[in-house]
């Protein structure tokens, strides 16, 4: 077979040109529409987020931040800082998990090149000034309460322990030696069920604030702009919870304040009293539905009980002549025990020894 090589060459320039126009067109729509989704994420958010938190609480804000990271409107880039002290540390954990940019507490301001913002939820650190300046944008918390009111690390306990109707999650900017004072970028207020327990209400200012975390970065630079500074006047503190808490004073706390207490601490702490000596732990106690006294406990002491057979519980007179149900105990050695348990192991040993019923603070 025969060729017309002038043919032939002429052939593979048409075709290598046409190529080369095929090629520059694929490309610039490549690029355009690479522009476009970059152009489309830099009109929202052009935020690279630091995160600092510990716990359950830290956790939901983290996967918010971790999810917005896969919008193409959500920040650009995501690190954590964390505590390694704690193996069980559910926010390092996930970290690890997701592959996600990891960093052991304390930290240098080195560590926070290249982040514009940094995110501190329940963190339990106050952090240095160095560390807040080295971020372009600041820093700023999620705090589960409505501040200025229940400042401090326990503020969900306080909101049911002093029986606030409402409470809610704050975004405040962080400043420097001092916790919870700064500026509101946003705040959400989450109402209080008059029989809810503490790790409901953790679990859900825990999601609430993931949500108002989210919301506020998509809207970060009239967050910022529209910002409002804390009536200190107004400040309430709740400062970490200690040990003599739990101790049950029955001339002094009502039935009502006693058990916003054992809500507040439920799943925290155990309410603690005495009985003939030994440590007793209230592990589940109610309110009842009347609050007349037993005419038996009428001119008793504060702390006197018995074993009502009809409720199958014991009821405990508090001060003001207020009465409180005691479900389940746990005396000291002993292992957890209904009150029926309770009235058959100690209650009718007492009544054959004539000893009194009664629950002391000492």
């Amino acid at each position: 077979m025969f060729y017309n090589n002038k043919l032939t060459i002429n052939f593979f320039k048409y075709r290598r040109k046409i190529n080369e126009s095929l090629f520059a067109i694929l490309n610039h729509q490549r690029w355009s529409c690479s522009q476009t989704q970059s152009d489309a994420k830099t009109k929202n958010s052009v935020l690279k987020v630091l995160f600092f938190g510990t716990d359950a609480f830290s956790l939901p804000s983290l996967q918010a931040l971790h999810n917005n990271y896969y919008d193409p409107t959500g920040i650009n880039a995501l690190g954590v800082v964390t505590s390694f002290k704690n193996p069980a540390n559910c926010v390092r954990n996930y970290a690890e998990q997701k592959g996600l940019i990891l960093h052991r507490w304390p930290v240098t301001p080195e560590a926070c090149e290249g982040y514009d913002l940094g995110v501190v939820v329940s963190f339990g650190h106050l952090i240095p000034e160095k560390i807040i300046k080295a971020f372009p944008s600041g820093m700023i918390n999620v705090h589960a309460s409505l501040l200025p009111r229940w400042r401090g690390a326990a503020p969900i306990i306080y909101a049911i322990m002093h029986g606030d109707k409402q409470t809610g999650v704050s975004i405040m900017k962080i400043e420097p030696k001092h916790f919870d004072v700064g500026d509101i970028l946003a705040q959400r207020e989450v109402a209080i069920r008059d029989d809810i327990l503490m790790p409901e209400l953790h679990t859900q200012l825990a999601q609430e604030g993931a949500d108002l975390l989210v919301n506020t970065l998509q809207h970060f630079p009239n967050s910022v702009k529209t910002a409002v500074k804390q009536n200190n006047e107004l400040a309430t503190f709740a400062p970490k919870i200690i040990p003599s808490i739990t101790k049950v004073n029955w001339t002094e706390i009502k039935a009502e304040q006693l058990y916003r207490r054992f809500r507040a601490l439920f799943g925290f702490k155990h309410l603690n009293t005495r009985f003939q000596d030994k440590n007793v732990q209230l592990i589940d106690i109610q309110l009842p539905e009347s609050q007349i006294i037993p005419a038996f406990l009428a001119n008793k002491s504060c702390g006197a009980f018995l074993y009502d057979r009809h409720r199958r519980c014991l009821l405990v007179r508090c001060s003001g002549l207020t009465l409180i149900e005691v479900h389940q105990l746990r005396v000291e050695g002993k292992k957890a025990m209904t009150a029926v348990e309770f009235n058959n192991g100690f209650i009718k040993q007492s009544n054959s020894s004539s000893k009194e019923l009664l629950f002391t603070s000492k």
